[in-house]
């Protein structure tokens, strides 16, 4: 079975294990034809985090293509000329936000380990749709219609837009013979044609020539990118193991925060969507968030601490904050030890919800949950044979320093931002995989991925009711409640025990596939366009 955000993709990648592929083929298959199909959210011009299980060894590795930001790159690059951070909004585009992409390398590493196809044959059906044409999708068309910045970049208006500057409507034909060339290329001689040669040439001279913040990318950054393997983040929830990834995604650490810090409350005997539970979730993820703004960055810049922020005792002590009718406010962290004194961050961090969620597990039982992304919607706006470049360089913190001491995701040259990007696989008492989740969203996308974690794992939920129930998210500040939801009605109820409401979309995009007895049971996120293929 293969869960992706957008149908060509999840048949691309079925196609994939149909004909003798394992899950980082098909990850990978389905990854190329989204880069085509969905260019507002994700493709090899960003980064991904890649959580696989080997079921045969009974493994879980993590892979990370994460951006780097250039060798140019300052903690200072945020300011503007009278030393005050520049608005978030005039940073949204453009050369100066674009890190080094990932996702190819991460890909590539992935699949010298666990790859069973030959890395050519992974790109036949994206190259074939990018040089035939593919219809727009609604969802694409939205994207398109709504954006306020991608008609300023002339590549982009030309690709996307018609002659009378109107969005490309729905059914019709993109063809993108330019990113069919570069898939090709890629195809024949692996990620060396991207990193290398004049693809990289391409990227650099695209990033320093933007007429919108023009950047100082090099073709030497490039060629230097490094995709790597990293530990999992591993931890118990009630009868469940579960992995995700580790820094410089927060992802992990944070998602499996939450629920041991409602670990002691008995969710299950709560109904899906009580004021009851949206009070808990949301105390145990201010004080989820409230740590991740001072602890969790880049783990090869600084001490994060990841052992001892799941440490039972810290957890323990930590939830212990957690009144059962009353909000706490915004939380302050709490200590844990570490080498160096560092700021906080800011709580309600700028990462933007324009993301994707792979989901595949083969024959064997190996098993794929896969985050990438390009930053916001259409990434820097930047298009360089046929791809969009990201805008992930946002996700460092603007303001570098918090009362003289440096914020621990300042910009730096070789950094990785942090990201929320959380793919997560759970496994029973037996370790046998019982699930594979995650979400775009920005930094929601913790929220996202615990609400479907807790609908399957505490309410027993199917994974399909899991991901549609209504969103709801707390940052360390205000609790957001998903418009058009009955979780809107509960305004009042939290509003009575301390919370700060605001009703607004919440646009999540999970994917995840469940593992029950000899079935495989597949759900996608109803906000957007996604579908679940299996045999």
């Amino acid at each position: 079975m293969v869960a992706a955000a957008n149908p060509l993709a999840a048949k691309a990648g079925l196609d994939i294990l149909r004909r003798g592929g394992g899950a980082i083929d098909a990850a990978i298959a389905m990854q190329m034809m989204l880069t085509l199909v969905e260019p507002q959210s994700s493709g090899i011009g960003g980064g991904a985090f890649i959580v696989y299980f080997d079921a045969a060894k009974g493994e879980v590795s993590t892979y990370e293509g994460r951006e780097t930001a250039p060798a140019s790159a300052r903690e200072d690059m945020f300011l503007g000329p009278d030393g005050r951070v520049r608005k978030r909004a005039s940073l949204r585009s453009g050369g100066l936000v674009v890190g080094v992409p990932g996702t190819l390398k991460a890909l590539e590493l992935a699949h010298r380990k666990h790859g069973k196809l030959p890395w050519k044959r992974l790109f036949a059906a994206a190259i074939e749709l990018a040089e035939n044409g593919f219809a727009v999708s609604p969802r694409l068309h939205d994207s398109i219609r709504r954006d306020r910045y991608l008609k300023d970049f002339p590549v982009a208006r030309s690709y996307f837009f018609d002659a009378a500057g109107r969005a490309k409507a729905p059914g019709a034909s993109l063809v993108n013979r330019a990113l069919g060339a570069t898939l090709g290329a890629i195809a024949e001689s692996g990620g060396k044609a991207f990193y290398g040669g004049d693809v990289a040439g391409d990227i650099a001279a695209t990033v320093n020539n933007a007429r919108t913040n023009p950047g100082l990318m090099t073709v030497a950054d490039i060629r230097a990118y490094e995709a790597k393997r990293r530990p999992p983040v591993c931890a118990p929830y009630r009868v469940w193991r579960l992995c995700g990834m580790g820094p410089p995604s927060s992802g992990g650490v944070t998602t499996l925060q939450i629920l041991a810090l409602l670990e002691r409350f008995d969710l299950g005997s709560m109904r899906p969507g009580s004021a009851q539970a949206v009070h808990l979730i949301s105390e145990a993820s201010r004080l989820a968030y409230a740590d991740r703004a001072l602890y969790l960055a880049d783990g090869d810049f600084a001490d994060v601490p990841v052992r001892g922020l799941l440490d039972p005792a810290y957890i323990a002590k930590r939830s212990a904050l957690i009144s059962r009718a009353r909000a706490m406010g915004k939380a302050k962290p709490g200590t844990v030890a570490r080498r160096g004194a560092w700021g906080a961050g800011p709580a309600e961090d700028g990462e933007a919800p324009s993301t994707t969620q792979i989901g595949v597990i083969d024959a064997n039982g190996n098993a794929v949950a896969m985050t990438s992304s390009i930053g916001g919607p259409f990434g820097s706006r930047l298009m360089v044979r046929g791809f969009m470049l990201n805008n992930e360089l946002t996700d460092f913190s603007f303001r570098a320093r918090d009362n003289g001491r440096p914020v621990i995701n300042r910009a730096a040259p070789g950094k990785r931002p942090r990201s929320s990007q959380s793919p997560t696989l759970v496994f029973d008492a037996n370790g046998k995989l019982v699930l594979t989740v995650g979400s775009p969203g920005g930094s929601r996308i913790i929220a996202y991925v615990v609400k479907t974690l807790i609908g399957t794992l505490d309410w027993g939920l199917d994974i399909q009711r899991a991901i549609s129930l209504a969103n709801h998210a707390n940052r360390n500040g205000k609790t957001d409640l998903e418009e058009g939801t009955a979780l809107a009605d509960l305004a009042p109820a939290l509003e009575a025990m301390g919370h700060d409401v605001r009703v607004r979309a919440l646009v999540s995009g999970a994917q995840g596939i469940a593992v029950k007895g000899a079935g495989l049971y597949g759900g996608a996120d109803p906000r957007r366009e996604g579908v679940a293929l299996g045999d």
